[in-house]
């Protein structure tokens, strides 16, 4: 199975970026764990902090890999670039989020990633990116 996280704008800074919400752990450290917990799968890792270098790779990826998941960041609720390219895949994606987006300021709790993902899972930290791995697995 070929499975690839994509990660948004300001995701490089996990590990010092509000750690009372994000954590204190980088995600490389984190993908390290992943990639160990998971050995029967192909797990690729894409970040970019520009909108259309996402959609770029939600396009190169979206036809042949068996997941995508995605966490947009910021560009969950302002981009309709992303959710469009989506929707216009036939790989499945899950919308995944460190932190409960609703329990924070209103204008998050709007996702132009979600109409067209399989799921979304999102307040568990980290582990939400497990919770999305294991969501490919059980099917």
């Amino acid at each position: 199975m070929k499975l690839i996280i994509i990660n948004g704008p300001n995701l490089n800074l996990l590990g010092k970026r509000e750690p009372e919400v994000y954590g204190t752990q980088t995600f490389e450290d984190y993908l390290l764990l992943l990639r160990g917990k998971f050995q029967e799968i192909d797990l690729e890792y894409y970040q970019s902090n520009i909108e259309g270098e996402l959609i770029d790779k939600i396009q190169e990826v979206g036809f042949t890999y068996d997941g995508i998941i995605l966490n947009a960041a910021a560009y969950t609720h302002t981009s309709v670039g992303i959710g469009d390219a989506i929707k216009a895949i036939t790989t499945p994606v899950v919308e995944v989020h460190i932190s409960n987006t609703f329990s924070r300021e209103e204008f998050r709790h709007r996702s132009y990633v979600s109409p067209g993902a399989k799921g979304v899972i999102l307040g568990f930290g980290l582990r939400s990116y497990d919770l999305a791995i294991l969501s490919f697995l059980k099917e």
